[in-house]
């Protein structure tokens, strides 16, 4: 797809975002950002598909070996055919690493939240970085059309 039309169609914005982090057990990390940004770009757009992997897998993390690796790699699959990909990465994130760069390579914009300003693969493949979901939050607000979000 790789862009962000004003069409009448439904647009596809997949969230990817930090889950595991560098824990080394199976717990995730809050995932409230994630019903924070559905909520935010819907209350604009009730029209928009957001693609959420977590909604899609809730378990994951209990996921055997196989399974995983086929959530892993059909998550970066969606995530490069979506029109536009938000990256909730307060800290590092191996699997948000991975959807952002197939959203890159397939001209996708990713519109990244990090306060990782600095990290080069924040920068090399962000189109746009906001510090937090507070700036994203007004960006949204301002835009006139899901368009002008790339």
């Amino acid at each position: 797809m790789g862009s962000v039309s004003g069409k009448g169609e439904s647009l596809r914005v997949f969230i990817a975002g930090v889950m595991q982090a560098s824990s080394l057990g199976k717990g995730i990390v809050d995932q409230r950002y994630r019903a924070q940004i559905r909520a935010l770009l819907l209350s604009r757009w009730p029209d928009l598909d957001v693609v959420d992997p977590l909604e899609m897998h809730p378990n994951s993390v209990e996921y055997q070996d196989a399974a995983a690796r086929q959530t892993l790699f059909h998550m970066i699959e969606l995530a490069s055919a979506s029109d536009l990909i938000i990256a909730y990465a307060p800290v590092a994130s191996m699997g948000t690493a991975l959807e952002m760069y197939a959203a890159y390579l397939q001209k996708v914009p990713v519109l990244t939240i990090s306060p990782m300003t600095d990290n080069w693969v924040v920068r090399a493949l962000s189109t746009r970085v906001f510090l937090d979901l507070a700036s994203f939050s007004d960006f949204v607000a301002a835009a006139e059309s899901p368009a002008a979000l790339s």
